[in-house]
């Protein structure tokens, strides 16, 4: 089985699991008790504080720990919201292509009477700074852009966004689920007034984030009922599980150098070797992507049939978000950079981890390669491109 549906979640380390299972058995006390298995277990909760911190080069109290991504997600928007209308600002910035959970929580927020402007990320997936700059106007409040693509991968121009919201002092919120763990962050040096981030894409456990918030800028409680992070998230602290998460995002930044080289050039080979398909394009900028990350459209089939049938040779791969494969609707990231709907609906994400074979990305391009000339045998539509009652788009 080649697993290659990393950005949909990834298997937890040996590390995190050994970190988790040692604190359930050894450090089950409820931190915010003041006997000593309590404190046992704040103390292991405010270790691992300290080191997602130092992480991603902010300060300890600065680190509030969630559910994971889509909650640290609108925790941050929701705040800065609250804020904005306090002062009378009542426009956001954001782009086409965000996930959803950036995108739903803007949808709310319209209509509760905040005007929304999406940027376009034209057809290689990228942001352009200048473009946020001009959009930024008066009454302003949050500019939020993901610092990685979930679906096509593409990094975004962070820093130079960043710069440009700290000079124009606009708070700038990034989702950097796919990015924490893959990237190098900085919320310093990448001028981050907010991040989000979830544990199981950086092989630690599901149900565990947490949201990174400046010094000085305040939060709006989505949960209440009690005084846990500072009274700003109500709950009982998952304490094995954020323990997990530290010790999986350590292990992450030792071994990035290593883990980016080798998935990089596994990248570029399934790049070169989808690029042999005829009527095949690569989704967005070739050389500006995560490390792990290769989608591709093919023209003439339906994506879904292609994961089912790369599904029975052993390959484990998506069409897009995991959030959203129950859906028959095309990509919105897709459409995002200008693919048409019947293009959209024949794509493929690989996200391949640091464990992947020169032999079994070699097997993957085999593979797709014989599955879409096999749905492309018996297709309809591709028989119209072939006896040109259609023009090919790719």
């Amino acid at each position: 089985m080649i697993y290659a549906d990393n950005a949909a979640t990834t298997k937890m380390s040996e590390t995190a699991i050994h970190t988790m299972t040692e604190l359930m058995r050894d450090t089950w006390g409820n931190p915010s008790s003041l006997y000593t298995h309590g404190q046992i277990a704040k103390d292991a909760l405010e270790q691992a504080r300290e080191d997602i911190a130092a992480a991603i080069g902010a300060e300890p109290r600065e680190i509030l720990f969630t559910s994971g991504g889509s909650e640290a997600d609108n925790q941050a928007l929701r705040s800065i919201a609250a804020l904005g209308r306090k002062q009378g600002k009542m426009h956001i910035i954001s782009s086409a292509f965000e996930h959803h959970a950036i995108l739903h929580t803007l949808e709310a927020l319209k209509k509760e009477g905040f005007e929304i402007t999406l940027l376009d990320v034209h057809e290689d997936g990228l942001v352009r700074p200048e473009e946020v700059a001009a959009a930024i106007r008066e009454d302003t409040c949050l500019v939020t852009i993901m610092y990685a693509n979930n679906e096509i991968g593409t990094i975004q121009p962070i820093r130079e966004i960043g710069e440009i919201c700290r000079c124009r002092n606009v708070i700038f919120h990034t989702d950097a689920v796919q990015a924490i763990g893959h990237l190098p962050v900085n919320v310093r040096t990448d001028h981050i007034d907010l991040l989000s981030a979830s544990a199981h894409k950086f092989h630690g456990p599901k149900g565990v984030g947490f949201l990174y918030a400046k010094r000085g800028i305040r939060l709006t409680n989505l949960i209440e009922g009690g005084a846990q992070e500072r009274g700003k998230r109500a709950g009982t602290e998952n304490v094995p599980g954020i323990a997990a998460m530290a010790a999986a995002l350590q292990e992450a930044l030792e071994h990035m150098a290593e883990n980016t080289e080798h998935q990089r050039r596994m990248r570029d080979k399934l790049i070169e070797g989808l690029n042999q398909i005829p009527h095949a394009a690569l989704n967005g900028d070739a050389v500006h992507r995560l490390p792990g990350n290769v989608n591709f459209c093919f023209e003439g089939i339906e994506g879904e049939s292609l994961l089912l049938l790369l599904d029975d040779r052993g390959i484990q791969a998506s069409s897009g978000s995991a959030c959203t494969s129950g859906s028959l609707d095309p990509s919105h990231v897709l459409l995002a950079i200008g693919r048409v709907h019947d293009v959209a609906h024949g794509s493929l994400r690989l996200s391949i981890g640091e464990d992947i074979t020169e032999e079994q990305t070699e097997e993957i391009i085999r593979d797709v390669s014989e599955v879409v000339e096999y749905l492309r045998g018996f297709s309809p539509i591709w028989r119209d491109l072939k006896e040109g009652r259609k023009e090919y788009i790719l």
